[in-house]
């Protein structure tokens, strides 16, 4: 960091954050992390200290050498670790590799737990870019070379002359960190002829990521360079790292610095590939978003410790992807403070173990579909054909596709069982039905095999619903060697739970009295024998009578976000049944053991619920594709499968 940059004092700057909860920092201490504070060294003793660095790190290498980089590719949940200037480490005579070397046991013994796909440094690695310096620090990094570590470097203004371009020529940095240190790495892509700029690549949630590591002053020459990385892999999401891009203010806010303003314009924002940028050099975190050519939000984080206690010990931020959730949880920890790595405990020391505060630990959402759309749209899964779902066991399936999308299901429609054991459904032609209370429409879950679905707009006042025809296999079915009744649901954004509480997707007309149960035990004998509802508070309610019982037994699911498709599975193996929710199993299974299901003959109803022998509630919302088998599913043979 040159001198006009540096803020001994930036005020409001918490000392407090975030230490992820993990046992395998103790560890470090096994490994050979916690020994003593540094031993002094000059340029005139280079050479025993780079052999007695080499040395240590060859020990304390043997210590993790098993432990390979073997990412979970298919995960829909990775972390990608960031590490700001650790100049300070290695600064002349106070080379003290430690605290570095720390870290990346860290990262080595946590990468499985945590699915740490890739570590970028973000310049500064030495104090004053002298030869001894730089091969101190490029020894620590030689584990993660050992264990085939997906990892980054770039120069900072303190490892190069700062008076200098991509088109400096030779230098220490570029002998310890220039490309031919990552050739032969599998993540590493390409370089500008000078070496100072590097592209490389993880493969995380499936797809492939690409990793933009740019000097600290890239040349024309080398951002038409990354232009043509960036050509060559289209579809691949990007995240750019820089040694300065963006400054920040007391309150954690950022800005763009007169170099970032620059990069940006020429380079950043055209390229809608870019969702993140990273950077260090200032004192004081900090972060931002800007929006690019294309419309698209582009978050931009500085991250540097270097002014703090021990010179930052080489601290590590975790960027924490998750898919599925459309976050990164963002956390940052130093393990060799957190491993009492100085021995002897000090004030100082405590209170950089543990950084919560907000400009350390936060949470940034991203919808990742709709972010990457542009350039690497999700294409939607097909449709797959009624005869693929018939699995072993199948008695009923009935899905709604084929049909123009809006239209009004006629009173005449009769929807086949694909299954073919003559369970087709006809419209119950409810008295008093508002016109269009069931719709065709082409609204699907994405994981659905077919492309369609039927809405349901009437409600309780006027809204109409399908039925089993009277001489349905299925209405006498008890099920008794165990069973699976799966169905896709969408609650709308104007589902009430106090007006729409308690309607149905799946029901049988026949009441638990009718059945001949809930005579002498729990239960209500006017409500049905079986039903698949949602609460008033939005839970899915397996509530049945089983043929083993007089009493009533409830699968119970959680509130579901409203506007979204949901696939539930009620899986009975004979003995015990479990409700699934997009596959995974809810909290509320109960242990009872049961046996079948007490119908007595009479139609099931899809979207109704009948109570006392009476239509109660009709479902709003769209239901999509419905199977029951005669036996328990595994979740892999599940429609969403």
């Amino acid at each position: 960091m040159p001198e006009h940059t540096e803020n001994h004092d930036r005020p409001g700057l918490s000392r407090r954050g975030f230490l992820a909860a993990s046992g395998a920092v103790g560890a470090l201490a096994a490994a050979g992390m916690g020994s003593a504070a540094p031993a002094a060294a000059s340029p005139s003793t280079a050479g025993p200290l780079i052999a007695a660095a080499s040395s240590a790190q060859a020990a304390s290498t043997s210590a993790v050498s098993a432990k390979k980089w073997s990412p979970d590719l298919p995960s829909p949940r990775f972390t990608f670790a960031v590490m700001p200037d650790t100049q300070y480490m290695f600064d002349g005579a106070s080379i003290d590799p430690k605290p570095l070397r720390a870290s990346l046991h860290y990262l080595l013994s946590e990468q499985k737990r945590q699915n740490i796909v890739f570590l970028a440094h973000l310049g500064d690695l030495t104090q004053n870019g002298a030869a001894a310096e730089m091969a101190a620090s490029g020894a620590e990094f030689a584990v993660l070379d050992k264990a085939g570590a997906a990892y980054s470097v770039l120069a900072g203004n303190h490892d190069i002359d700062s008076s200098t371009d991509d088109q400096r020529g030779q230098t220490a940095y570029l002998d310890v960190f220039g490309p031919s240190r990552f050739s032969g790495s599998d993540s590493f892509v390409d370089s500008s002829p000078d070496g100072y700029n590097t592209a490389h690549r993880f493969t995380a949630a499936g797809r492939e990521w690409l990793v933009l590591a740019l000097d600290w002053r890239t040349s024309s020459g080398g951002l038409a360079w990354a232009h043509s990385v960036l050509a060559a892999h289209p579809e691949s999401p990007v995240i750019l790292t820089s040694h300065t891009l963006v400054d920040s203010a007391a309150d954690g806010s950022a800005a763009f610095d007169e170099y970032g303003q620059g990069l940006w314009d020429s380079f950043i924002a055209s390229h809608d590939q870019i969702f993140l940028t990273l950077n260090g050099h200032y004192w004081g975190p900090g972060r931002t978003t800007a929006v690019n050519a294309a419309g698209h939000t582009v978050d931009l984080h500085l991250t540097n410790y270097q002014n703090r206690y021990y010179g930052g010990a080489a601290m590590i931020r975790l960027y924490h992807f998750d898919m599925e959730r459309n976050v990164i949880d963002v956390e940052t920890l130093s393990p060799f403070l957190i491993d009492g790595g100085l021995k002897t405990p000090n004030e100082l020391a405590e209170q950089e173990t543990s950084l919560s505060g907000d400009i350390d630990r936060f949470t940034v959402q991203i919808d990742f579909t709709e972010r990457f759309s542009a350039f690497a749209p999700v294409a939607a899964r097909p449709a797959r054909s009624a005869q693929s779902m018939l699995v072993s066991g199948t008695t009923a399936y009935w899905r709604f596709d084929g049909q123009p999308n809006g239209a009004t299901v006629s009173g005449s429609t009769r929807v086949a069982d694909l299954s073919g054991n003559g369970n087709d459904l006809i419209v119950a032609g409810r008295p008093g039905a508002v016109a269009g209370a069931l719709l065709w429409s082409d609204t699907h879950h994405p994981d659905q095999p077919g492309a369609g679905s039927l809405a349901l707009t009437g409600g309780r006042p006027g809204g109409d619903y399908l039925k089993t025809v009277d001489q349905a296999p299925l209405n006498s079915n008890q099920f008794l060697r165990g069973y699976t009744v799966e169905a896709f649901l969408f609650l709308p954004a104007t589902f009430d739970g106090s007006a729409n509480g308690f309607c149905a997707l799946l029901s049988q007309s026949s009441s638990a009295g009718e059945a001949g149960k809930a005579h002498s035990s729990s239960g209500d004998p006017q409500e049905p024998s079986v039903t698949l509802s949602l609460s008033g508070d939005r839970e899915l309610q397996w509530c049945v009578y089983p043929a083993s019982q007089d009493g009533s037994l409830t699968n119970w699911g959680h509130e579901l976000p409203l506007a979204a498709w949901w696939h539930v599975a009620i899986v009975n193996n004979g003995k015990h049944t479990t409700m699934f929710v997009d596959g995974c199993p809810v909290a509320r299974n109960p242990s009872t053991t049961n046996n079948g299901l007490a119908v007595v003959g009479q139609p099931w109803l899809l979207g109704g619920y009948n109570y006392g022998g009476k239509l109660d509630q009709v479902f709003v919302g769209n239901i999509g594709d419905v199977r029951l088998a005669e036996r328990a599913l595994d979740p892999s043979e599940f429609m969403i499968a």
